[in-house]
């Protein structure tokens, strides 16, 4: 699929790689996979309660955009937001045990499936709230502007929260400062089970920026990413925002309690896993250019028992203590207390970063 573009020049279509690369693709899709599909076990067996949304499918987005940015950029998401802390240097067994809510896990057990963090490699989360993490993005653009750092931040959001007022009010602040922001809009085709189409009047999202820039890019296609977000990063540390729209496609329904076959067909769902499946396409590359399917297989093996390791390690993990409830919610507490669900009941809260206790 050519790159499409809005009031930009489209950069070039010829990609540099390597069998060192591509494999490191391949490595790092498959084991969101993997992780995404113990996810889904983990939930039916109910070891995991509460919301829950998988990124099977979309693997070749967020793997094209951390191979053409550093753990210096930013990135900042919705609420599918797992396979972001693995990407920015976390372990699978942290998210497998924060799915679980153990304290062993991402955010101590504390945040859950939505809001995952990694903030030493510049990992903002999952925001469970749809759209809210755009205006957060273009502010750590801004800090990144205001430090003189050479770094931008990528703002991922889909289609379902294209829509929204407030990606407006922060691509207006973006481009009136010129933030070294890039806005990512993974669409999926389905708000929910709402088809781009019946939600938004004009399902061209990358030309929704109006007077910013835009390109739409093969989501599907790790290279493509890889080759344009390379090209949006130079562009945005020089000039300002840009917006990307990834077409890309989510296997499952939107969230564990859809299951994502009454608004679409199951033939639409085959024929994207048979012609477009992002991890496929790494793998013929490598096949063609001499990666022994021996090689693959045994891959396969090494991944799977990671996460199953990491799964069973979640499951004995420890339930986070009541007390850390009310932990951290300021720096300084100043003498003041928390309501508790009793009547009289107050805690006061602790500042403990580190939960030592």
């Amino acid at each position: 699929m050519p790159f499409k573009v809005h009031r930009i020049e489209a950069p070039s279509n010829i990609v540099e790689t390597n069998v060192s690369e591509l494999m490191s693709f391949y490595k790092l899709m498959y084991k969101m996979r993997r992780m995404e599909i113990a996810a889904d076990m983990m939930y039916k067996a109910k070891f995991i309660r509460g919301f829950c949304h998988l990124y099977d499918g979309q693997e070749a987005v967020l793997t094209g955009i951390e191979a053409a940015i550093t753990l210096q950029d930013s990135i900042i998401t919705s609420y599918r937001d797992h396979c972001q802390h693995v990407s920015r240097g976390g372990t699978v067994l942290e998210l497998m045990a924060e799915l679980m809510g153990k304290r062993e896990g991402a955010t101590r057990g504390l945040g859950g499936s939505m809001h995952i963090y990694n903030r030493k490699n510049n990992f903002y989360g999952g925001n469970g709230i749809v759209g809210a993490q755009i205006p957060l993005g273009a502010g750590i653009a801004l800090a990144h502007k205001y430090r003189g750092e050479p770094n931008v931040c990528i703002t991922m959001y889909g289609d379902g929260a294209a829509n929204q007022g407030q990606k407006y009010e922060a691509l207006n602040m973006a481009g009136l400062w010129n933030l070294p922001a890039i806005f990512v809009c993974e669409n999926n085709h389905y708000g929910m089970g709402t088809a781009e189409w019946r939600a938004a009047k004009s399902p061209n999202f990358y030309t929704r920026g109006d007077y910013i820039p835009g390109i739409k890019v093969d989501g599907m296609d790790v290279l493509a990413v890889k080759q344009a977000v390379a090209f949006a990063k130079a562009y945005a540390l020089a000039n300002g925002p840009i917006i990307m729209e990834m077409d890309t496609y989510r296997y499952h329904g939107h969230s564990m309690s859809d299951p994502g076959s009454t608004y679409r067909t199951r033939d639409e769902i085959n024929a994207m896993r048979t012609e477009r499946d992002p991890i496929e396409r790494v793998k013929k590359l490598l096949l063609a250019n001499g990666v022994e399917s021996a090689e693959f297989k045994r891959l396969d093996r090494e991944i799977k028992k990671e996460i199953d390791d990491a799964v069973e390690a979640a499951k004995a993990g420890s339930i986070p203590p009541d007390s850390w409830l009310w932990k951290n919610m300021y720096a300084a507490p100043l003498g003041a207390e928390m309501r508790g669900v009793l009547p009289g009941q107050y805690h006061a809260p602790a500042f403990d970063p580190e939960y030592k206790s």
